[in-house]
């Protein structure tokens, strides 16, 4: 008996790309073919060759996670924390910023995050910087201006939905 050839037939060649879909594998399907023939070429083993492709996916679904999380977080793109100008506002504390940012205890107990003061003394620079590391971290994070948050929230009462647009369940009448 003939050992069973271990190279790709047309068809193996034509299925890939449809499994690939299937799957809902959109950066491997891409970049299969170019990936497979690198490997051919140069020798690769299966293991590195799958990972490879793997890394690839994972990666690009990881930037159009964080993609999506900042595009749903309403932050203003610019306003990042290298970017912010400690020196010009030396009464805060950047290692306390810090922490915020990564998240220490305030988020796993609830709380949200407010920020006061005078105009144009980069409360929203602050504040989206911290939203958009928190979202490196995996956190979801909405961010609105305190009047827009009001005027929604009266509006919601108006319509009779505020339990609604506060996420509460009705109370159960019975």
């Amino acid at each position: 008996m003939n050992a069973p050839s271990l190279t790709a037939s047309a068809a193996d060649l034509a299925r890939l790309p449809l499994m690939l879909t299937e799957l809902r594998l959109p950066t491997m399907k891409r970049l299969w073919a170019q990936f497979a023939e690198q490997s051919n070429r140069e020798g690769w083993p299966a293991e590195r060759f799958l990972g490879v492709l793997l890394e690839q996916e994972m990666g690009e679904r990881e930037a159009r996670r964080l993609a999506r999380a900042r595009a749903d977080s309403q932050l203003p793109p610019e306003k990042l924390l290298a970017t912010f100008e400690f020196s010009l506002t030396p009464m805060l504390s950047k290692a306390h910023v810090t922490a915020l940012a990564e998240a220490d205890t305030w988020l796993t107990q609830g709380h949200n995050l407010l920020a006061f003061g005078p105009p144009g003394a980069g409360k929203t620079h602050l504040i989206a910087a911290i939203g958009h590391a928190l979202i490196d971290r995996g956190y979801r994070v909405l961010f609105q201006r305190t009047f827009e948050l009001v005027q929604r929230l009266q509006a919601a009462r108006r319509d009779l939905r505020l339990p609604a647009e506060l996420g509460m369940r009705p109370a159960n009448p019975h």
